[in-house]
C-alpha cells in the first residue's frame, strides 16, 4: 500500500499504521515491519492511538482498528453527498440481485466503501462502510482505475478474496468516473461469469446515480 506523505512525520506514521491495520489485525512486529517504522515508535504510536479509540488490542494481543472509527466512518459517509444520492439505486440493485451491494470512491492509492447494503442470504459478502481496500484487486478497484469493459462493467472472480465474485460499473459525473457501484457475493451463487448474470443491473444502477 502506498502511504501519502504530508510532511508532518508523526501524523504520516500514525496514518500508515492505521492503513496497515485496516487490512486486518496484526502484531506489533508485523506492523513495524510493514510500515518501516521502528519498533519503539510503533509501540508509542499504537498506545497513543489506543487512548483515542483509533486502535485496540484483540484477545490474542494483536492490534486492530478501534471502535471509535465506526462512528467516524458513519459520520463521514453521511456527510458524503454521493452516498445519499446512491441510496435508492443501491437498494434497488440489492433487491433485484439478492446480493450485497457497495459504493466505492477512490482515496489516494486506495478505495473506500462509502455505502453498503447486505444480501438477505445467510452466506453473503460483508464490506463495512469505511473499509479501505486495494485498487489493484477486485472489480471496483479496476473500475476506479479507469478499466471498463465493452458492456460497461468489470467482473472479477476470487481476485480480492477466495470464494467471492463481483461486478462493478462506473458512476460518472460530467464524464468523469467519481465512484464505482458493485454487486458481490459467493461464487457458488454469482457464478464464474458474474457479469453475465448481473452486469446489466449494475450498469443500470450506476446510471441512476446523479
Amino acid at each position: 500500500m502506498e502511504h501519502i506523505v504530508s510532511g508532518v512525520g508523526v501524523l504520516d506514521k500514525s496514518c500508515a499504521l492505521l492503513a496497515v491495520v485496516a487490512q486486518g489485525p496484526c502484531t506489533l512486529a508485523d506492523l513495524s515491519e510493514r510500515t518501516a517504522v521502528s519498533r519503539a515508535t510503533t509501540h508509542r504510536l499504537v498506545v497513543a492511538l489506543e487512548q483515542h479509540g483509533m486502535l485496540r488490542r484483540t484477545g490474542d494481543g494483536r492490534v486492530a482498528l478501534g471502535l471509535h472509527l465506526v462512528g467516524l466512518g458513519r459520520a463521514a459517509a453521511q456527510q458524503f453527498p454521493l452516498a445519499d444520492a446512491a441510496a435508492d439505486a443501491l437498494a434497488g440493485l440489492r433487491d433485484r440481485t439478492g446480493e450485497s451491494v457497495q459504493l466505492y470512491v477512490r482515496d489516494g492509492g486506495d478505495r473506500v466503501c462509502v455505502a453498503a447494503l447486505e444480501s438477505p442470504h445467510g452466506l453473503r459478502t460483508i464490506v463495512p462502510v469505511g473499509a479501505v481496500l486495494p485498487m489493484d484487486r477486485g472489480s471496483a478497484g479496476r473500475v476506479l482505475a479507469g478499466e471498463t469493459g465493452d458492456d460497461g462493467w468489470v467482473q472479477t472472480v476470487e481476485e480480492r478474496e477466495p470464494g467471492v465474485a463481483s461486478v462493478s460499473a462506473p458512476v460518472r459525473r460530467d464524464g468523469r468516473v467519481v465512484a464505482a457501484i458493485s454487486v458481490s457475493g459467493p461464487v457458488e451463487r454469482m457464478g464464474t461469469s458474474p457479469g453475465d448474470r448481473h452486469g446489466v443491473a449494475v450498469t443500470a444502477a450506476a446510471g441512476r446515480i446523479r
